[in-house]
């Protein structure tokens, strides 16, 4: 009798189903991972020609600017490959898919962030990871602010997981995503590429609080821009993210527990 094949087991084998047939339009692939590296760089090269007007924004320079890019970039463009199925949830709710994944033995979680795996945002990615390391050359920093840059990363992702994960439990009440959640995840990435320091306090209490993006990313980079070194609460900030993934996961459960079918 054979083992039965393990959950780890079972995400891999549809992530590797996912990324085959994205790799059989091969040129297309191609072409839309530059276009993602080609627009990513040219938003950048807006920043950049603002920096060369004005200096420097409320204190922070070019490259504590592109170390905030960087960062908040990457960890937004692992979360979008990797969680573009719960994006795409209102699709698979209206066409009544959900009811087939629950009479799966496996978790409605991993199936739905195997549904749609997305390889070309490796365009975003690199070209996000090219400005990080841009800065971190010119910012001259030690051996263990790579490690707190790392977690920054790891950190960023988990909160952007955790935002697609709310984002698609909505539908199990409203069917439709509502369009206001986009405010909040790519209007979110734009916000924490910049200082929070620039924006009004009722925005800043929004992503520090509700959704915290600021301690996986402006409030590490801000420690370690003022001790002019990596500190151990820089290092321990992003564990927010992980833990507003955590709660996020929670809080599906709850809605799917509330499903009820579409009846399509």
């Amino acid at each position: 009798m054979k083992p039965a094949t393990s959950g780890r087991s079972v995400y891999v084998r549809l992530v590797m189903a996912c990324l085959r047939s994205q790799m059989q339009y091969r040129a297309s692939f191609l072409m839309m991972a530059f276009g993602q590296f080609l627009v990513t760089g040219l938003e950048f090269a807006a920043i950049a020609a603002l920096f060369y007007r004005f200096g420097s924004i409320h204190g922070w320079k070019i490259y504590q600017v592109a170390f905030l890019c960087g960062v908040v970039g990457s960890g937004y463009a692992l979360a979008e490959g990797l969680c573009r199925g719960f994006d795409q949830f209102s699709a698979i709710i209206r066409r009544g898919d959900f009811d087939r994944l629950l009479l799966r033995p496996r978790s409605t979680v991993m199936q739905v962030a195997a549904f749609e795996v997305q390889l070309m945002r490796i365009g975003r990615f690199l070209q996000a990871a090219f400005v990080l390391a841009w800065a971190l050359m010119h910012l001259h920093t030690e051996p263990c602010t790579l490690m707190v840059a790392a977690a920054m990363v790891i950190g960023t992702m988990c909160t952007f997981c955790g935002l697609f994960v709310l984002q698609a439990t909505l539908t199990f009440f409203t069917v439709e995503t509502p369009e206001i959640v986009n405010v909040v995840t790519y209007g979110g990435v734009e916000t924490a590429s910049f200082p929070l320091s620039i924006y009004p306090g009722w925005l800043r209490f929004t992503f520090t609080w509700l959704v915290p993006l600021a301690s996986t990313a402006y409030l590490p980079a801000r420690m370690i821009f003022r001790a002019g070194h990596a500190t151990l609460p820089a290092l321990f900030a992003p564990v927010f993210g992980l833990l507003f993934l955590m709660t996020s996961l929670l809080i599906w459960r709850m809605g799917e527990r509330h499903y009820s079918s579409t009846g399509t």
